[in-house]
């Protein structure tokens, strides 16, 4: 079954002392494309993370964002830069004396003092962080995933439609196909006449020469292919995995087959349905591109 390109899931778990949110979005892309986006001091997750899309994502630009909250007690401690707060007094203090201003410091005023304090947290538990966050991001994974499938099966149905009125227009051309011919046959076979009537031209070499270009309109070969392309086409479509890459190269050979047809037809019935064709063409060729 083909999945979409683009997808969003999103999940939000409570463990003892945190809550996890992830957020997985993508967009279409040639190849799979990550960044995450996490707490600055929890980026060593981002390479798990990548790890952890991958498994499941092959095509795509692929953003993950994380949020990570303390519900604990808040645990570490709260150190005074007493160099800083030194310098600081000390610097008012001159002032004061030199601009003959009073004196008023009072504790809460080194509040205000950048950097004055250091905030020292306890240091985590990396492995018991990972295995919260990846439990979190399987189950915003599992949301982008669904998603995707919906979507691959709202393309799927329109390609298969498309599909059909294809082969519906390839069906309708191989039967004109033999009366285009033979008209185009006749056509030139009394145009040659006319010119060499008075030239006791072979008979049977002018009907030679009719029917060689004659053929030459004759498009066989590329509705048997179109067909198996249609048929190639329906069969990837039922498959697992992606398979985006294999369709944009069938596709490309059903414009090829397509244009080859149109740049041969001598008969405007045939040229309605081959601008039909070329629609429905041009309609795959755009799903294709949000297809894994």
């Amino acid at each position: 079954m083909p999945k979409s390109m683009t997808g969003y899931g999103r999940a939000a778990k409570v463990f003892d002392t945190r809550e996890i949110t992830v957020e997985i979005k993508a967009v279409n892309h040639r190849f799979f494309e990550f960044t995450a986006r996490t707490p600055r001091q929890y980026t060593f997750m981002e390479e798990r993370l990548k790890k952890l899309c991958s498994e499941k994502i092959n095509r795509g630009k692929t953003e993950a964002f994380v949020t990570v909250t303390d519900t604990g007690d808040p645990s570490g401690t709260v150190e005074p830069n007493r160099e800083i707060i030194g310098r600081y007094v000390a610097a008012l203090r001159e002032a004061g004396e030199s601009f003959n201003i009073p004196d008023d410091l009072a504790l809460s005023h080194l509040l205000r003092i950048p950097d004055a304090f250091t905030v020292k947290k306890a240091e985590e538990d990396e492995e018991e962080l990972w295995a919260q966050v990846s439990e979190t991001a399987s189950e915003a994974l599992d949301g982008f995933l669904a998603m995707r499938a919906a979507e691959g099966e709202k393309l799927k149905s329109d390609i298969i439609s498309k599909l059909d009125e294809i082969s519906s227009d390839v069906a309708e051309v191989e039967r004109r196909s033999p009366e285009t011919v033979a008209a185009y046959r006749e056509r030139l076979y009394k145009k040659i006449s006319e010119v060499l009537e008075d030239k006791n031209a072979d008979e049977q070499r002018i009907l030679t020469e009719a029917a060689i270009f004659a053929d030459k309109i004759a498009v066989d070969e590329e509705t048997v292919r179109l067909k198996s392309h249609i048929c190639q086409c329906r069969g990837l479509l039922e498959e697992d995995g992606p398979i985006g890459k294999r369709l944009d190269f069938l596709i490309q050979e059903f414009n090829r087959e397509v244009n080859t047809m149109g740049s041969k037809c001598n008969d405007i019935a045939v040229t309605k349905l081959v601008l039909n064709m070329k629609a429905a063409v041009e309609k795959i060729r755009e799903q294709l591109q949000n297809i894994e």
